[in-house]
């Protein structure tokens, strides 16, 4: 049953693949099309991370992690180093036919590999 109801779910919001693709995430990223989580424009305050910079993440990185079970959308980490030469990762929901962008982040060196796109194991 459980099972069943994942299926339903997945159908009704649009997502018939817990794989994300790239050019999934590029057809969506358009503004009207793209829903900003409370919790990533708290962040990006903090962090002084701007919406050009997370759309730009979007539309040029790459996908470093999946998440296919993320409720209620599976979604994926995305890395890009920026003109500014640093890198931001964003994490992207895909459901209900838009982009829910959910945090954004420039990794650390404590956590990460010096390719910005590795998790050090011993982290």
């Amino acid at each position: 049953m459980l099972e069943y109801a994942y299926i339903v779910v997945k159908r009704r919001f649009g997502v018939m693949s817990s794989e994300i693709l790239v050019e999934q995430l590029h057809k969506l990223c358009h503004d009207d099309l793209i829903i900003l989580t409370q919790h990533l424009t708290l962040r990006c305050s903090e962090r002084e991370i701007e919406y050009d910079e997370i759309k730009t993440t979007i539309l040029n990185g790459e996908i470093i992690e999946r998440y296919p079970t993320d409720y209620p959308y599976p979604s994926c980490l995305m890395s890009y180093t920026l003109e500014n030469h640093k890198t931001l990762h964003v994490v992207v929901g895909l459901g209900d036919s838009r982009l829910w962008v959910i945090t954004a982040y420039r990794p650390d060196k404590k956590g990460w590999e010096d390719d910005n796109k590795t998790r050090k194991v011993n982290h």
